[in-house]
């Protein structure tokens, strides 16, 4: 269950980023989600919503996942999606994208002053 530890990490760079920039509440959090991942983005965000609930910082807030298609690279140059085999050379390609979890983007809300 490394969802768990993935919402929490989402969890806290939220909250970093907002406590940082003087937020009075988080809106909405942005997370890019590779589909090379191998993680549930719906279980992500159950388990988000549930460490959200006692920190007045997250009321309201949203967490939306956006997937990442997988993108591959060979030594031969073909660069695309297929993640097994080059259709060029038959070589195992590499994975530059598609693997990853990155916060994008934490909408905040701050005092107008």
């Amino acid at each position: 269950m490394h969802e768990y530890s993935i919402a929490y990490d989402i969890y806290t760079t939220a909250r970093r980023a907002a406590l940082d920039n003087g937020a009075k509440g988080v809106k909405r959090v942005y997370v890019d989600v590779g589909k090379m991942a191998m993680v549930n983005p719906e279980q992500v965000e159950f388990l988000f919503n549930i460490i959200i609930e006692d920190d007045p910082l997250f009321s309201g807030t949203r967490l939306s996942c956006r997937d990442v298609e997988a993108r591959t690279r060979c030594s031969c140059g073909y660069e695309g999606s297929e993640r097994f085999v080059c259709p060029r050379c038959g070589k195992l390609p590499e994975i530059v994208a598609g693997m990853e979890i990155v916060v994008t983007n934490v909408e905040i809300e701050v005092d107008e002053e």
